[in-house]
Protein backbone atom coordinates (compact mmCIF):
# COMPACT_ATOMS: atom_id res chain seq x y z
CA UNK A 1 0.00 0.00 0.00
CA UNK A 2 1.13 3.51 -0.62
CA UNK A 3 0.69 6.90 0.44
CA UNK A 4 -2.12 8.37 -0.81
CA UNK A 5 -2.07 9.72 -4.65
CA UNK A 6 -1.47 13.37 -3.73
CA UNK A 7 0.91 12.92 -1.46
CA UNK A 8 3.88 15.55 -1.43
CA UNK A 9 7.38 14.30 -1.56
CA UNK A 10 10.07 17.22 -1.58
CA UNK A 11 12.95 18.23 0.19
CA UNK A 12 13.96 21.48 2.64
CA UNK A 13 16.21 24.33 3.11
CA UNK A 14 16.43 27.78 4.75
CA UNK A 15 17.42 30.58 3.01
CA UNK A 16 20.58 31.89 5.64
CA UNK A 17 21.67 28.63 5.29
CA UNK A 18 22.16 28.00 1.74
CA UNK A 19 21.59 31.59 0.15
CA UNK A 20 24.80 33.39 0.74
CA UNK A 21 24.78 36.67 -0.54
CA UNK A 22 24.58 38.04 3.06
CA UNK A 23 25.54 41.63 1.70
CA UNK A 24 24.28 41.56 -1.90
CA UNK A 25 21.12 42.97 -3.50
CA UNK A 26 20.75 45.38 -0.66
CA UNK A 27 19.80 42.98 1.92
CA UNK A 28 19.55 43.66 5.69
CA UNK A 29 21.32 41.67 7.83
CA UNK A 30 19.91 39.46 10.39
CA UNK A 31 20.96 38.31 13.41
CA UNK A 32 22.57 35.52 12.19
CA UNK A 33 24.70 37.86 9.72
CA UNK A 34 26.04 39.92 13.29
CA UNK A 35 26.22 36.69 15.61
CA UNK A 36 28.48 34.96 12.86
CA UNK A 37 30.72 38.25 13.74
CA UNK A 38 31.05 37.36 17.66
CA UNK A 39 34.01 35.49 17.85
CA UNK A 40 33.53 31.63 18.96
CA UNK A 41 30.05 31.86 18.23
CA UNK A 42 30.20 29.44 15.36
CA UNK A 43 32.71 26.57 15.41
CA UNK A 44 35.76 27.52 13.52
CA UNK A 45 34.55 30.72 12.47
CA UNK A 46 32.07 29.89 9.59
CA UNK A 47 29.39 31.91 8.72
CA UNK A 48 26.40 32.00 6.31
CA UNK A 49 28.49 35.08 4.15
CA UNK A 50 28.41 32.94 0.65
CA UNK A 51 26.72 29.34 2.51
CA UNK A 52 25.84 27.56 -1.37
CA UNK A 53 25.83 30.33 -3.17
CA UNK A 54 22.14 29.50 -3.37
CA UNK A 55 21.55 33.42 -4.70
CA UNK A 56 23.29 32.53 -7.81
CA UNK A 57 23.05 29.29 -8.84
CA UNK A 58 19.52 28.51 -7.84
CA UNK A 59 19.10 27.47 -11.13
CA UNK A 60 21.51 24.62 -11.38
CA UNK A 61 19.93 24.00 -7.80
CA UNK A 62 16.27 23.55 -9.39
CA UNK A 63 17.33 21.12 -11.86
CA UNK A 64 19.50 19.13 -9.31
CA UNK A 65 15.85 18.73 -7.66
CA UNK A 66 14.63 17.90 -10.93
CA UNK A 67 16.71 15.27 -11.02
CA UNK A 68 15.99 13.76 -7.52
CA UNK A 69 12.29 14.01 -9.06
CA UNK A 70 11.07 16.06 -6.08
CA UNK A 71 6.98 17.60 -6.66
CA UNK A 72 7.86 19.81 -3.27
CA UNK A 73 10.51 21.82 -2.41
CA UNK A 74 10.16 23.57 0.97
CA UNK A 75 12.37 26.75 1.27
CA UNK A 76 12.68 30.00 3.18
CA UNK A 77 12.19 33.83 2.81
CA UNK A 78 14.97 35.92 4.26
CA UNK A 79 13.11 38.97 5.91
CA UNK A 80 16.04 41.09 5.77
CA UNK A 81 16.61 40.55 1.90
CA UNK A 82 13.48 42.32 1.76
CA UNK A 83 12.90 44.43 4.37
CA UNK A 84 16.50 45.34 5.23
CA UNK A 85 14.93 47.39 8.28
CA UNK A 86 12.06 44.79 8.98
CA UNK A 87 9.98 47.22 8.33
CA UNK A 88 9.58 50.01 6.10
CA UNK A 89 10.90 49.96 2.88
CA UNK A 90 10.64 47.36 0.65
CA UNK A 91 13.93 45.83 -1.47
CA UNK A 92 12.55 45.23 -4.76
CA UNK A 93 16.03 43.42 -5.75
CA UNK A 94 15.44 40.74 -2.63
CA UNK A 95 11.36 40.65 -4.01
CA UNK A 96 13.38 39.96 -7.37
CA UNK A 97 15.47 37.00 -6.67
CA UNK A 98 12.10 35.47 -5.04
CA UNK A 99 10.05 35.94 -8.00
CA UNK A 100 12.64 34.23 -10.02
CA UNK A 101 13.32 31.54 -7.79
CA UNK A 102 9.44 31.02 -7.49
CA UNK A 103 9.17 30.93 -11.52
CA UNK A 104 12.00 28.74 -11.94
CA UNK A 105 10.04 26.00 -9.76
CA UNK A 106 7.10 26.67 -11.04
CA UNK A 107 8.57 25.88 -14.66
CA UNK A 108 9.92 22.55 -13.67
CA UNK A 109 6.98 21.28 -12.31
CA UNK A 110 8.34 21.82 -8.16
CA UNK A 111 5.40 23.21 -6.12
CA UNK A 112 6.88 25.39 -3.64
CA UNK A 113 6.31 25.24 -0.26
CA UNK A 114 7.33 28.77 1.73
CA UNK A 115 8.35 29.10 4.65
CA UNK A 116 8.40 33.02 6.42
CA UNK A 117 10.56 32.48 9.33
CA UNK A 118 13.31 30.26 9.48
CA UNK A 119 15.24 31.70 12.24
CA UNK A 120 17.16 34.78 10.55
CA UNK A 121 15.74 37.93 12.14
CA UNK A 122 16.43 41.28 10.96
CA UNK A 123 19.00 43.08 13.08
CA UNK A 124 17.79 46.51 12.71
CA UNK A 125 14.41 45.02 14.91
CA UNK A 126 16.24 43.46 17.09
CA UNK A 127 18.14 46.74 18.33
CA UNK A 128 14.25 47.31 19.57
CA UNK A 129 13.93 44.24 21.43
CA UNK A 130 13.28 41.88 19.04
CA UNK A 131 10.35 39.28 20.02
CA UNK A 132 10.35 40.97 23.41
CA UNK A 133 9.06 44.46 21.76
CA UNK A 134 5.27 44.41 21.92
CA UNK A 135 4.99 45.39 18.40
CA UNK A 136 6.93 42.54 17.25
CA UNK A 137 4.07 40.41 16.28
CA UNK A 138 2.60 43.40 13.93
CA UNK A 139 6.37 43.79 12.25
CA UNK A 140 5.75 39.67 11.09
CA UNK A 141 2.07 40.58 10.10
CA UNK A 142 3.97 43.71 7.82
CA UNK A 143 6.48 40.93 6.89
CA UNK A 144 3.81 39.12 5.60
CA UNK A 145 2.04 41.40 3.60
CA UNK A 146 4.63 42.42 1.47
CA UNK A 147 5.05 38.22 0.89
CA UNK A 148 1.74 37.85 0.05
CA UNK A 149 1.24 40.85 -2.11
CA UNK A 150 4.24 40.07 -4.35
CA UNK A 151 4.04 36.00 -4.26
CA UNK A 152 0.73 34.81 -3.35
CA UNK A 153 -0.70 34.69 -6.95
CA UNK A 154 1.80 31.38 -7.94
CA UNK A 155 2.16 30.38 -4.04
CA UNK A 156 -0.04 28.49 -2.84
CA UNK A 157 1.34 26.74 0.35
CA UNK A 158 2.84 29.05 3.37
CA UNK A 159 4.26 27.79 6.61
CA UNK A 160 4.64 30.80 8.85
CA UNK A 161 7.10 29.70 11.54
CA UNK A 162 9.94 26.97 11.82
CA UNK A 163 11.18 25.82 15.11
CA UNK A 164 9.97 28.43 17.54
CA UNK A 165 11.42 26.03 20.75
CA UNK A 166 14.92 26.63 18.75
CA UNK A 167 14.81 30.79 18.10
CA UNK A 168 13.43 31.23 21.45
CA UNK A 169 14.50 28.13 23.70
CA UNK A 170 18.14 28.06 21.80
CA UNK A 171 18.40 31.84 20.75
CA UNK A 172 16.91 33.38 23.88
CA UNK A 173 17.27 31.08 26.63
CA UNK A 174 20.83 28.65 25.56
CA UNK A 175 22.41 31.52 24.35
CA UNK A 176 24.05 29.10 21.24
CA UNK A 177 22.11 30.39 18.48
CA UNK A 178 21.51 33.96 17.25
CA UNK A 179 20.46 36.25 18.78
CA UNK A 180 22.95 34.56 21.74
CA UNK A 181 20.53 35.48 24.72
CA UNK A 182 20.31 33.88 28.06
CA UNK A 183 17.41 35.70 29.31
CA UNK A 184 15.32 34.92 32.49
CA UNK A 185 12.45 32.41 32.20
CA UNK A 186 9.69 35.67 32.05
CA UNK A 187 11.40 37.23 29.28
CA UNK A 188 11.67 33.94 27.37
CA UNK A 189 7.91 33.40 27.46
CA UNK A 190 7.02 36.47 27.04
CA UNK A 191 9.21 36.62 23.86
CA UNK A 192 7.53 32.64 22.63
CA UNK A 193 3.91 34.71 23.23
CA UNK A 194 4.59 37.26 21.18
CA UNK A 195 5.82 34.69 18.31
CA UNK A 196 2.95 32.73 18.87
CA UNK A 197 0.92 36.42 18.15
CA UNK A 198 2.79 36.85 15.57
CA UNK A 199 2.15 33.14 13.83
CA UNK A 200 -1.64 34.30 14.56
CA UNK A 201 -1.67 37.41 12.49
CA UNK A 202 0.66 36.28 9.59
CA UNK A 203 -2.26 33.95 9.21
CA UNK A 204 -4.69 36.25 9.18
CA UNK A 205 -2.49 38.31 6.83
CA UNK A 206 -2.32 35.41 4.10
CA UNK A 207 -6.18 34.68 4.48
CA UNK A 208 -6.98 38.32 3.66
CA UNK A 209 -4.07 38.68 1.10
CA UNK A 210 -3.43 35.89 -0.86
CA UNK A 211 -4.29 36.12 -4.56
CA UNK A 212 -5.75 31.93 -4.54
CA UNK A 213 -6.59 30.24 -2.52
CA UNK A 214 -3.85 29.10 0.16
CA UNK A 215 -3.00 26.46 2.79
CA UNK A 216 -1.75 27.37 5.62
CA UNK A 217 0.61 25.70 8.61
CA UNK A 218 3.18 25.67 10.84
CA UNK A 219 6.59 23.82 11.75
CA UNK A 220 7.41 23.71 15.19
CA UNK A 221 10.06 20.90 16.82
CA UNK A 222 7.97 17.22 17.34
CA UNK A 223 9.14 16.58 20.72
CA UNK A 224 8.34 13.18 20.29
CA UNK A 225 7.45 10.19 22.78
CA UNK A 226 7.60 6.59 21.84
CA UNK A 227 6.38 3.33 23.90
CA UNK A 228 8.92 1.08 24.86
CA UNK A 229 6.51 -2.13 23.97
CA UNK A 230 3.20 -2.20 22.32
CA UNK A 231 1.39 -2.74 25.93
CA UNK A 232 -1.35 -0.62 26.33
CA UNK A 233 0.18 1.22 29.37
CA UNK A 234 3.54 1.85 27.36
CA UNK A 235 1.19 3.64 24.63
CA UNK A 236 -0.86 5.48 27.52
CA UNK A 237 2.81 6.37 28.97
CA UNK A 238 4.64 7.56 25.69
CA UNK A 239 1.18 9.34 24.81
CA UNK A 240 0.81 11.68 28.65
CA UNK A 241 4.45 12.02 28.16
CA UNK A 242 4.79 13.55 24.49
CA UNK A 243 2.30 16.22 26.00
CA UNK A 244 3.19 16.44 29.69
CA UNK A 245 5.37 19.43 30.83
CA UNK A 246 6.82 19.26 34.64
CA UNK A 247 9.57 21.11 34.58
CA UNK A 248 10.19 25.00 33.34
CA UNK A 249 11.19 24.89 29.84
CA UNK A 250 9.68 26.05 26.68
CA UNK A 251 10.51 22.81 24.32
CA UNK A 252 7.34 20.82 25.27
CA UNK A 253 4.95 20.35 22.16
CA UNK A 254 2.26 20.90 23.49
CA UNK A 255 3.52 24.20 24.92
CA UNK A 256 3.41 25.49 21.39
CA UNK A 257 0.95 23.24 19.58
CA UNK A 258 -1.76 23.89 21.90
CA UNK A 259 -2.27 27.64 21.63
CA UNK A 260 -2.40 27.18 17.32
CA UNK A 261 -4.68 24.66 17.20
CA UNK A 262 -6.50 24.41 20.33
CA UNK A 263 -6.42 27.93 21.39
CA UNK A 264 -5.19 27.74 24.88
CA UNK A 265 -1.38 27.22 26.21
CA UNK A 266 -1.63 23.23 28.44
CA UNK A 267 -3.10 23.23 31.77
CA UNK A 268 0.09 21.92 33.50
CA UNK A 269 2.21 23.88 31.69
CA UNK A 270 0.44 27.30 33.03
CA UNK A 271 0.76 26.02 36.82
CA UNK A 272 4.48 25.20 36.10
CA UNK A 273 5.42 28.44 34.77
CA UNK A 274 2.58 30.29 36.79
CA UNK A 275 4.99 32.64 38.41
CA UNK A 276 6.92 33.65 34.86
CA UNK A 277 4.16 34.31 32.94
CA UNK A 278 3.59 37.49 30.49
CA UNK A 279 0.33 38.95 30.68
CA UNK A 280 -2.07 37.40 28.23
CA UNK A 281 -4.95 39.29 27.11
CA UNK A 282 -8.61 37.84 26.24
CA UNK A 283 -7.99 38.63 22.62
CA UNK A 284 -4.47 36.71 22.65
CA UNK A 285 -5.91 33.13 22.21
CA UNK A 286 -8.35 34.31 19.43
CA UNK A 287 -5.40 35.90 17.50
CA UNK A 288 -2.98 32.89 17.78
CA UNK A 289 -5.66 30.00 17.12
CA UNK A 290 -6.65 31.03 14.05
CA UNK A 291 -7.57 27.93 11.51
CA UNK A 292 -4.90 25.97 9.20
CA UNK A 293 -4.69 23.61 7.09
CA UNK A 294 -2.18 20.81 8.48
CA UNK A 295 0.19 20.74 11.31
CA UNK A 296 3.76 20.54 10.03
CA UNK A 297 6.42 18.81 12.50
CA UNK A 298 10.05 18.32 12.35
CA UNK A 299 11.08 14.82 13.56
CA UNK A 300 14.54 13.37 14.00
CA UNK A 301 14.66 11.44 17.37
CA UNK A 302 12.06 10.60 19.77
CA UNK A 303 12.45 9.38 23.54
CA UNK A 304 11.24 5.82 24.38
CA UNK A 305 9.35 5.37 27.62
CA UNK A 306 7.63 2.73 29.78
CA UNK A 307 4.81 2.92 32.61
CA UNK A 308 7.07 2.42 35.92
CA UNK A 309 5.35 0.77 38.52
CA UNK A 310 3.89 3.77 40.27
CA UNK A 311 2.33 4.00 37.18
CA UNK A 312 4.42 7.14 35.68
CA UNK A 313 5.80 7.56 32.69
CA UNK A 314 9.22 6.96 32.54
CA UNK A 315 12.30 6.91 30.15
CA UNK A 316 14.36 4.45 29.10
CA UNK A 317 17.72 4.72 29.29
CA UNK A 318 19.43 4.41 25.97
CA UNK A 319 21.06 1.15 25.46
CA UNK A 320 25.11 0.88 25.60
CA UNK A 321 26.50 2.00 21.94
CA UNK A 322 22.83 2.26 20.48
CA UNK A 323 22.89 4.02 17.23
CA UNK A 324 23.66 7.37 16.78
CA UNK A 325 24.20 10.09 13.85
CA UNK A 326 27.38 11.64 13.17
CA UNK A 327 26.01 14.82 15.70
CA UNK A 328 25.11 12.15 17.98
CA UNK A 329 21.29 11.94 17.54
CA UNK A 330 19.50 8.53 18.82
CA UNK A 331 18.08 6.53 15.38
CA UNK A 332 14.44 6.18 16.90
CA UNK A 333 12.97 5.28 13.65
CA UNK A 334 9.58 4.71 15.98
CA UNK A 335 9.67 8.18 16.06
CA UNK A 336 7.88 8.77 12.72
CA UNK A 337 4.93 6.71 13.13
CA UNK A 338 4.19 7.23 17.16
CA UNK A 339 4.88 11.42 17.00
CA UNK A 340 2.23 11.75 13.81
CA UNK A 341 0.19 9.54 15.36
CA UNK A 342 -0.41 11.08 18.68
CA UNK A 343 -0.54 14.68 17.07
CA UNK A 344 -3.07 13.91 14.66
CA UNK A 345 -5.19 12.39 17.40
CA UNK A 346 -4.87 15.32 19.70
CA UNK A 347 -4.97 17.81 17.11
CA UNK A 348 -6.99 16.38 14.35
CA UNK A 349 -4.87 17.77 10.75
CA UNK A 350 -3.13 16.28 8.23
CA UNK A 351 0.48 15.82 9.25
CA UNK A 352 3.48 17.44 6.99
CA UNK A 353 6.75 16.06 7.86
CA UNK A 354 8.55 19.30 7.10
CA UNK A 355 11.44 17.92 8.25
CA UNK A 356 13.68 14.48 8.97
CA UNK A 357 17.22 13.39 7.80
CA UNK A 358 20.72 12.90 9.72
CA UNK A 359 23.68 14.19 9.67
CA UNK A 360 26.54 11.66 8.31
CA UNK A 361 30.08 11.70 6.79
CA UNK A 362 30.18 12.24 3.23
CA UNK A 363 32.87 12.57 0.52
CA UNK A 364 32.89 12.66 -3.16
CA UNK A 365 34.60 8.84 -3.45
CA UNK A 366 37.35 8.23 -6.44
CA UNK A 367 34.62 7.40 -8.71
CA UNK A 368 32.98 10.99 -8.35
CA UNK A 369 29.93 9.53 -6.55
CA UNK A 370 29.34 9.97 -2.76
CA UNK A 371 28.30 6.77 -1.04
CA UNK A 372 25.88 7.47 1.91
CA UNK A 373 24.66 3.96 2.63
CA UNK A 374 23.95 5.40 6.55
CA UNK A 375 21.15 7.71 5.18
CA UNK A 376 19.58 5.56 2.99
CA UNK A 377 19.04 3.41 5.82
CA UNK A 378 18.19 6.38 8.02
CA UNK A 379 15.39 7.36 5.74
CA UNK A 380 14.73 3.85 4.48
CA UNK A 381 13.50 3.35 8.52
CA UNK A 382 11.90 6.56 9.32
CA UNK A 383 9.74 6.53 6.11
CA UNK A 384 8.51 3.03 6.64
CA UNK A 385 7.06 4.04 9.71
CA UNK A 386 5.54 6.93 8.40
CA UNK A 387 4.14 4.92 6.15
CA UNK A 388 2.57 2.77 8.81
CA UNK A 389 1.37 5.35 10.39
CA UNK A 390 -0.75 6.51 7.47
CA UNK A 391 -1.68 2.81 6.59
CA UNK A 392 -3.05 2.69 10.44
CA UNK A 393 -5.51 5.85 9.86
CA UNK A 394 -3.61 8.85 10.44
CA UNK A 395 -3.83 11.79 7.58
CA UNK A 396 -0.27 12.03 5.83
CA UNK A 397 -0.02 15.02 3.86
CA UNK A 398 3.73 14.93 2.96
CA UNK A 399 7.28 14.37 3.81
CA UNK A 400 9.92 17.08 2.89
CA UNK A 401 13.63 15.34 3.69
CA UNK A 402 16.33 17.29 5.19
CA UNK A 403 18.18 18.67 3.72
CA UNK A 404 18.77 19.13 -0.09
CA UNK A 405 21.67 19.78 0.14
CA UNK A 406 24.77 20.26 2.40
CA UNK A 407 24.66 24.07 3.88
CA UNK A 408 25.80 26.08 7.21
CA UNK A 409 24.45 24.06 10.01
CA UNK A 410 24.03 27.46 12.73
CA UNK A 411 26.36 27.22 15.59
CA UNK A 412 28.41 23.87 14.12
CA UNK A 413 29.06 25.76 10.55
CA UNK A 414 29.86 23.65 8.07
CA UNK A 415 30.40 20.57 9.82
CA UNK A 416 27.66 18.25 9.95
CA UNK A 417 26.05 17.26 6.45
CA UNK A 418 22.29 16.69 6.24
CA UNK A 419 21.78 17.18 2.58
CA UNK A 420 20.71 14.64 -0.27
CA UNK A 421 23.39 16.56 -2.33
CA UNK A 422 26.80 16.97 -1.78
CA UNK A 423 28.05 20.75 -1.85
CA UNK A 424 32.07 21.29 -2.33
CA UNK A 425 32.34 24.50 -0.55
CA UNK A 426 35.49 25.62 -1.61
CA UNK A 427 34.24 24.90 -5.48
CA UNK A 428 30.45 25.41 -5.28
CA UNK A 429 30.18 22.10 -7.17
CA UNK A 430 27.77 20.12 -6.08
CA UNK A 431 27.55 16.06 -6.24
CA UNK A 432 23.92 14.34 -5.75
CA UNK A 433 25.03 11.60 -3.41
CA UNK A 434 23.57 8.05 -3.72
CA UNK A 435 20.30 8.70 -1.38
CA UNK A 436 19.35 11.42 -3.53
CA UNK A 437 19.20 8.92 -6.48
CA UNK A 438 17.67 6.08 -3.87
CA UNK A 439 15.07 8.90 -2.51
CA UNK A 440 14.54 9.48 -6.52
CA UNK A 441 13.07 5.53 -7.04
CA UNK A 442 10.95 5.81 -3.65
CA UNK A 443 9.68 9.05 -4.62
CA UNK A 444 8.57 7.47 -8.89
CA UNK A 445 6.83 4.72 -7.21
CA UNK A 446 5.07 7.20 -3.79
CA UNK A 447 6.46 4.81 -1.03
CA UNK A 448 5.91 1.56 -2.89
CA UNK A 449 9.51 0.33 -2.67
CA UNK A 450 9.25 0.97 1.07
Amino acid sequence: MSFSKDFVWGAATAAYQIEGAAYKGNKGLSVWDTACKINGFVKGGHTGDIACDHYYKYKEDVQLMKKIGLNAYRLSISWPRILPNGTGKINEEGLDFYDRLIDELLANGITPYVTLFHWDFPHELFLKGGWLNPDSSDWFAEYTKVVAERLSDRVSHFITQNEPQCYIGLGHGGGNHAPGLNLSNSDILLAGHNSLLAHGKSVQTLRQLSKVPCEIGYAPVGVTSFPNTDSLKDIEAARAHMFSISTPNQWGSSWWMDPVYLGKYPEDGLKVMEQWLPKIKAEDMKTICQPLDFLGVNIYQGKRVKMDENNCPEVVADKVGHEQTLNRWSLTPEALYWGPKFLYERYGKPILITENGMSNIDWVSLDGQVKDPQRIDFLHRYLKEFKRASRDGVSTKGYFAWSLMDNFEWAEGYNERFGLIHVDYETGIRTIKDSGHWYKTIIDSNGDLL
